[in-house]
């Protein structure tokens, strides 16, 4: 756990942050992301695919209704878990801390997705398939530039994480925007973990941008 979660007994999203970020996907804000996870990771159906830090689900439960693939989630909130066996009852969801153990034996995955999630290389590998391919997704510079102000560049150093296990062998950042209205504003705040300073929610163009990884054992 996080240090400011040690002492917590509901570590994780809020049933409150799940909420608000499901509303947003619902809204297709998100879509654009998932199309271009889609294409950079292109699973085919006989793969098992594990995404560490699953949160609701979105991601892994909308590629493997797409892909066919098998799909396992893991994450450290109970609502988000339960948030995600409720929508995507196909794909397998374990509550577990992937920051320390992922609950599954050596070499079981074909594909094992990070996504904006905190990410454990050696556990990453382990679980991996010696052919396997690791997709990392990390917030963009602009991702809600508006609302957070520019951010850095991840890129450099989350490659220097996986150096020694794992190999880059593709990139691109997928980049979306959306109009939203205040209400939805307010999901976007209460779903993300950073906010560039206490606001009321207004109307307004949000950006949403991910630099997407593809490493390979």
């Amino acid at each position: 756990m996080q240090p400011q979660e040690r002492r917590s007994k509901n570590p994780g999203d809020t049933a409150a942050a799940v909420a608000a970020r499901r509303r947003l996907h619902d809204r297709g804000v998100t879509a654009p992301l998932l199309e271009g996870i889609g294409e950079l990771l292109q699973p085919k159906p006989e793969n098992s695919v594990l995404d560490a830090g699953c949160g609701d689900g979105y991601y892994l439960g909308s590629l493997a209704g797409g892909f066919g693939f098998k799909g396992c989630g893991v994450d450290i909130s109970i609502p988000a878990i339960d948030a995600a066996a409720r929508r995507y009852p196909d794909c397998q969801w374990l509550v577990a801390n992937a920051d320390r153990l992922i609950p599954y034996p050596d070499r079981t995955f074909d594909f094992v997705l990070s996504i904006t999630a905190r990410r454990n290389a050696p556990e990453f590998r382990r679980v991996l398939k010696d052919d396997g391919s690791l997709l990392v997704a990390i917030p963009a510079p602009d991702d809600l530039i508006e609302l957070r102000g520019t951010g850095r560049d991840r890129v450099a150093r989350t490659i220097a994480e996986f150096e020694g296990k794992f190999s880059l062998v593709a990139r691109r950042r997928v980049t979306a925007t959306a109009e939203l209205d205040a209400a939805a504003v307010g999901d976007v705040l209460l779903s993300i973990y950073r906010p560039m300073q206490p606001m009321a929610p207004v109307a307004q163009r949000v950006t949403f941008s991910l630099d997407l990884l593809l490493f390979r054992c």
